[in-house]
């Protein structure tokens, strides 16, 4: 509609710009462009038929309007209002500028007006994150569990991330709303918020040799490792980055693109899992793994959602943000946090 719009002025009237709504035009003005107050005081003269009360109505005096009907006269090259038998009346150019008129001023009052608020209850709008799979087993469901009750009518579409996906560019085209992720080093061109921390802790087998013997710096290098595929090209995983620090470097000798598959391997190979607490706690409940502290000095895994400038004020977005939030404040607190064995 606003292009339609926006064509038919510029074959009607040339170029023109809307600056003020009602203050009358500067004399610098060049007569072929047509402001918000031109356009305001020809709908209403074609409306009121009349300069006179057209003044009234626009609180201008009447030599003003009459001097701005002269300058609509000159710009469209058409009376637009001329004498009839009972009073003034449109010409047929100006009754077709009547209905451009009120688009205009239709469109520059949505322009202008303020974003509408959003209601979650009624919306049926479709949100986008993309994650790594870590995440699917603890933020996720609990997301969808309060999008289902504040946002019935919403639709989520959960993205996994890998190396070949460009979250960045995702984000800039408005194809994913956010993303979460705990990788190192984060755009700095997005805008970050900080979720939630998690410890970092080794999960294996609970009748592996090295869980009777004692998880050594020294056996924790040597032993094989599973490991998630990298899910962002070019990246180290902070557990690689905390190691490289310190001139050390692990074993991965197996690694697989689904943290589902974690206690599947663990609880059938020798194989040791270096991840979050959180998640090593919901593991260990129904499988026979066990979990232990780092033989090294590790900083916390630290998880946080990104977004782009284009959405960040958009009220949809913001709503989306705060729902995230709240849950993953919610979930550091029901966390079990059982004792960690100190097997050193």
């Amino acid at each position: 509609m606003l292009m339609a719009f926006i064509v038919q002025f510029s074959y009607l009237f040339g170029n023109w710009h809307f600056p003020t709504l009602l203050a009358p035009p500067m004399t610098s003005r060049t007569n072929h462009h047509l402001d918000t107050y031109l356009l305001r005081v020809l709908h209403t003269l074609l409306v009121e038929k009349s300069v006179s009360r057209t003044a009234i109505k626009l609180g201008q005096s009447q030599p003003t309007i009459s001097n701005t009907l002269k300058r609509l006269r000159e710009l469209t090259g058409d009376a637009i209002l001329v004498r009839g038998k009972t009073g003034m009346v449109p010409t047929e150019r100006g009754q077709e500028l009547l209905a451009l008129a009120k688009q205009g001023l239709e469109v520059i009052e949505k322009i202008a007006a303020p974003v509408a608020a959003f209601e979650a209850d009624s919306t049926s709008r479709v949100f986008h994150i993309g994650t790594p799979d870590y995440l699917n087993m603890l933020l996720i469901p609990s997301i969808i569990e309060q999008l289902r009750k504040r946002a019935p009518g919403a639709s989520l579409m959960v993205h996994a991330l890998d190396a070949n996906l460009d979250y960045a560019s995702a984000l800039e085209t408005g194809r994913f709303d956010m993303v979460i992720g705990n990788w190192p080093d984060p755009p700095e061109h997005l805008h970050l918020a900080q979720l939630f921390d998690d410890d970092v802790v080794c999960m294996m087998h609970r009748d592996h040799p090295v869980a009777k013997k004692g998880l050594t710096l020294k056996y924790y290098l040597e032993m094989p490792h599973l490991a998630p595929t990298p899910y962002i090209e070019g990246h180290r995983s902070g557990i690689d980055a905390a190691l490289a620090e310190q001139g050390l470097k692990r074993n991965v000798q197996v690694t697989i693109p689904y943290f589902a598959l974690v206690p599947h391997v663990l609880s059938k190979s020798d194989l040791i899992f270096t991840t979050g607490r959180q998640f090593a706690e919901h593991i260990i409940e129904d499988w026979p793994i066990g979990m232990f502290t780092l033989p090294f000095d590790m900083p916390k895994m630290r998880f946080y959602m990104l977004w782009h400038a284009r959405s960040h004020v958009a009220p949809d977005v913001v709503w989306l943000r705060r729902l995230i939030a709240e849950v993953a404040a919610g979930l550091g607190k029901t966390s079990a946090k059982q004792p960690v064995p100190h097997i050193l």
